[in-house]
């Protein structure tokens, strides 16, 4: 348990971690990291009034697993932020072991927040944790300013899920559709099937056991759910757990993707497409997404992944971990999703350098924005970095990294042609939009932050924009 007094106290003892934290040369510069600290997935994210705002599991005083808080971010052009205290704590018997992931729906000028309240039981000795010991309690709360909020509320508790369900069912997001709230849960049955529970409400309070998304061995458990709609398709965003690799696919430890699904909300029926990876690089789990008041469908993403094999001990040195993707707006064509940058970014440009593939001109950065338009699809070989390429070789695309991938090595997808590349770099993580968002590869690296010169060392034609960026102004406020 930690109130927000117990918090303010023991900030106070952490001042030489916060100048650790500014000592990082890897601090990224236009991505929301946490102050100091562990972050893990977006929470709770909405806009109202022009405020966009951003919420994150956060554990403030160590660079691991913790005590999870709601950090929060606000924000009203996506460039320039305001750091605000954390939002939620874990202060009442029903979240004592954590504020887990959760989402929050505006309507009629309130914001309503769900999210998993941890408990973990210590009364016996032979808890697995698994099936016994632990309380997952779905917390409601309202707020007109996405600051002070209602009292906590009890909404669901294990004894409210279906009785073949394990001790994990979490990160509750709302769904509306044809006047009623649809919530869905992420959850593990108790025989190890992975899937979404989906319950129905009239009034975001009172919710009743509706139905369950599930695919047969796909995965032990299902986190992070997120279910809309988008250009007029239905659309379940998924994390599941336990899936082996399949040639390129499912590389990473856990996954990150989404089903198509046809719901048919009066008889209560579904049918469910091919599940697809959202991303094919090393960091990148729990997405949630919401729409903004210009009805644009934006996606943040956790930049990292739990219980992954590579690491990121250079930012753990200096007292922090993990930091959140650049916000996406996602669309529908090709009948699958796209993600492209948020427009937003292009404020971010301090110049613009145009070549070619031949003779890419740049600036001794690696903070930028580079796009490629090839005269045709074609193999290629582009060095990004020291010990960081991405290929295009028989129709494989391929992201390899060295030493400065801290274990992370190689990650590819299968591709009919390659007709453009748009690299977001940062001081330490690197991500790439292939074919307009067709497909995205994100990673963290950490290697020499100077005189990393973009090539390719193949013969290719087409034209070359090479942007420096400046970064976030993010400014804590107290």
């Amino acid at each position: 348990m930690m109130t927000k007094e117990d918090y303010l106290n023991e900030y106070k003892t952490h001042k030489s971690m916060r100048d650790n934290v500014k000592r990082d040369n890897y601090r990224l510069q236009y991505h929301l990291m946490p102050p100091t600290g562990f972050l893990n997935d977006p929470n709770g994210l909405f806009q109202k009034d022009g405020v966009y705002h951003i919420y994150f599991q956060y554990t403030p005083f160590t660079a691991g697993w913790g005590t999870k808080l709601w950090g929060h971010y606000t924000s009203k052009d996506m460039i320039n932020f305001n750091q605000e205290e954390p939002f939620l704590y874990p202060d009442i018997s029903l979240d004592r072991d954590g504020v887990y992931s959760g989402s929050a729906f505006v309507e009629d000028e309130t914001i309503h927040y769900f999210y998993t309240g941890n408990v973990k039981l210590t009364d016996r000795e032979d808890y697995d944790y698994i099936n016994s010991g632990r309380e997952q309690n779905t917390i409601h709360m309202t707020s007109k300013d996405g600051y002070k909020i209602s009292e906590k509320e009890l909404i669901l508790s294990n004894d409210d899920y279906p009785i073949d369900m394990s001790k994990h069912v979490r990160d509750p997001k709302i769904f509306k559709k044809n006047n009623y709230y649809y919530m869905v849960l992420g959850g593990r049955t108790s025989d190890n099937q992975g899937c979404v529970l989906l319950y129905k409400s009239k009034d975001l309070i009172n919710f009743e056991y509706y139905n369950r998304i599930e695919v047969d061995d796909f995965g032990y458990m299902w986190e992070c759910p997120d279910l809309f709609e988008l250009d007029g398709e239905l659309f379940l965003v998924v994390c599941p757990q336990g899936i082996s690799q399949r040639g390129y696919d499912y590389a990473n430890v856990y996954q990150t993707g989404y089903f198509k699904v046809d719901y048919d909300f009066d008889n209560n029926t579904y049918k469910i497409s091919e599940f697809k990876e959202l991303d094919r690089g090393f960091d990148i789990y729990a997405p949630q997404s919401f729409l903004d008041e210009k009805n644009r469908r934006i996606q943040y993403a956790w930049m990292g992944i739990p219980d992954a094999e590579y690491n990121n001990q250079p930012t753990v040195d200096y007292c922090w971990q993990h930091a959140l993707t650049m916000p996406r707006v996602l669309s529908y064509k090709n009948n699958q999703i796209y993600q492209q940058p948020l427009d937003e970014m292009k404020n971010l440009r301090l110049e613009k350098i145009v070549s070619n593939c031949k003779n890419i001109k740049q600036k001794d950065t690696v903070v930028y924005e580079m796009q490629v338009d090839f005269d045709k699809s074609q193999d290629f070989v582009l060095q990004i970095r020291d010990d960081v390429q991405l290929s295009y070789l028989n129709h494989v695309l391929s992201l390899s990294l060295k030493q400065s991938g801290y274990g992370r090595s190689i990650r590819a997808v299968e591709l009919n042609e390659v007709n453009s590349l748009t690299i977001y770099s940062d001081t330490s993580s690197l991500e790439i939009f292939i074919n307009d968002g067709q497909e995205v590869f994100t990673t963290r690296l950490y290697g020499k932050l100077s005189n990393q010169n973009i090539e390719f060392l193949t013969e290719n034609k087409g034209e070359v924009f090479f942007y420096p960026l400046k970064g976030y102004t993010i400014i804590k406020n107290d």
